[in-house]
């Protein structure tokens, strides 16, 4: 995913940047950085965060750093921001998003001229050195911002920072936020507004679809009008958004309560006691728990002090090591324990089937599994929710490939997505026993959704039912 933070300010903001920027740790584990614009011009810098957290390795850039404007992002996989030099002057930039055209895009431009791109580490193209070329190709920046998302396939929220002012786009669809604080004497934007509450700003506005801004100390102006159509992640509420955060006015931790709430409502399990899988899970069990009123429990803690959000490698074997080595039992809250366990999803399951086998082994008598949203069918198409090369990464797909061959319809796909048929029941109970579960039992996706609490048509819920 990633996220970002800007500021216009009357005096310097590099320590709001750098607080800021921090609080979006949660949403990147690769790179990190930020660009400030002073006196001396731009300065920028960024580093690598898979192996220690934003605040330890940008610690002596904040005392070496000065600027009234300021840009700074936590991403999962390019590194930004970059400092572009074209016909609109020099510029920093950081994009939030998923362009699936990008070599069609590269390849056009090379087909126009003489462009060229640095390649990353693995050889690909930086997705943002692309945004800012589509952007360079017009007349100014507003029109280049303009041109950028409607030639994209996917999503792009984009940030740009120049000498007088930060333009801040959120995304064509408004598939991921973009939120404006202020304060006395500045005004911030970013993607998760709990970022700015402790540095003294409030609530401003948030973007709509499509809308651009130009920020500067003194105000923000509106450039572009937001479009009427709307389809924000739905995944953000489940998993990806901060439990202090809210979307669209619509609070992640209570949205969660709420989701638990009606998962307990349609459940005749009788468990021991109910839990969350750290920490995107807790909050659904509380809900669940609250109104079944079986009993919450937090038989696992998750260590933190030395195992950050940000500490997690590219590969999934390791990756699912260490998710694995930060849950710690309370044994005496598991053994001799019917458990029912809430986790956010299920996408690969390899997680989940350890840590159940992990509660087992610690003593627990049965443990269902409840995830919070329906069953993953497809991968994301507008956001990097994951960077699996095939869908059949994904459990569902696989079961189902077992079962009907890999060249399936989408009409036999919305069979298996379909609470009601006999194809998602096989579906679900193939995964029970794929994962070792004492009983599975997925959230609807109409309960989910009344759980948002936003119509169906402003919500992206691709990834579930494959409607775009």
């Amino acid at each position: 995913m990633g996220g970002f933070f800007a500021v216009a300010s009357k005096n310097d903001c590099v320590f709001d940047l750098f607080f800021g920027t921090d609080y979006h740790s949660h949403l990147g584990t690769r790179r990190a950085g930020m660009a400030v614009y002073g006196k001396d011009g731009f300065n920028k810098t960024i580093h690598n965060i898979e192996n220690s957290p934003f605040r330890t390795k940008f610690d002596k850039d904040v005392s070496e750093m000065e600027g009234k404007l300021g840009i700074g992002c936590i991403s999962d996989y390019e590194p930004q921001p970059l400092l572009v030099r074209s016909h609109h002057g020099t510029y920093a930039i950081t994009t939030v998003g998923k362009i699936n055209n990008l070599d069609a895009l590269a390849k056009e431009m090379f087909g126009k001229g003489h462009t060229h791109f640095l390649e990353m580490s693995g050889g690909d193209i930086n997705a943002t050195e692309l945004v800012a070329a589509l952007i360079n190709q017009q007349e100014n920046l507003i029109e280049g911002i303009e041109y950028a998302q409607e030639k994209i396939d996917g999503s792009m929220s984009i940030i740009v920072m120049t000498p007088k002012g930060i333009y801040a786009a959120r995304d064509r669809l408004g598939r991921t936020p973009v939120v404006i604080g202020r304060k006395e004497d500045a005004f911030c934007a970013t993607f998760e507004c709990f970022a700015y509450l402790n540095l003294g700003y409030t609530d401003y506005k948030e973007l709509g679809p499509g809308e651009i801004v130009v920020m500067t100390p003194e105000s923000v102006v509106t450039l572009k009008k937001p479009g009427e159509n709307m389809k924000i992640c739905a995944f953000l509420w489940i998993y990806y958004g901060y439990p202090s955060s809210s979307y669209e006015g619509v609070s992640v931790e209570k949205m969660r309560y709420d989701c638990g709430k009606l998962m307990a409502k349609r459940d005749n399990a009788k468990p021991d006691t109910v839990a969350g899988v750290p920490d995107s899970g807790t909050a659904h069990a509380v809900g669940y728990a609250n109104e079944s009123g079986i009993p919450f429990s937090r038989p696992f803690i998750k260590y933190t002090p030395t195992w950050p959000r940000s500490f997690m490698p590219t590969m999934q074997s390791q990756r699912n090591l260490i998710a694995k080595m930060k849950l710690i039992p309370v044994g005496e809250l598991i053994k001799g324990k019917s458990m029912l366990l809430i986790d956010d999803s299920i996408v690969r399951g390899t997680q989940l089937r350890e840590t159940t086998e992990f509660l087992y082994q610690s003593g627990a008598k049965e443990v269902h599994i409840r995830p919070a949203c329906p069953p993953i069918m497809y991968g994301c198409k507008y956001l990097n929710f994951s960077r699996s090369s095939s869908e059949m990464d994904l459990i569902t797909r696989r079961v189902i490939a077992a079962k009907e061959g890999k060249d399936v319809s989408s009409e036999v796909l919305a069979d298996y997505a379909n609470p009601e048929s006999d194809r998602y029941t096989a579906m679900l109970e193939e995964i029970r026993k794929q994962l070792n579960f004492t009983s599975l039992k997925f959230n609807r996706l109409d309960d989910m959704i009344e759980a948002v609490g936003l119509p169906k048509c402003k919500l992206c819920t691709y990834c579930w039912d494959g409607q775009e």
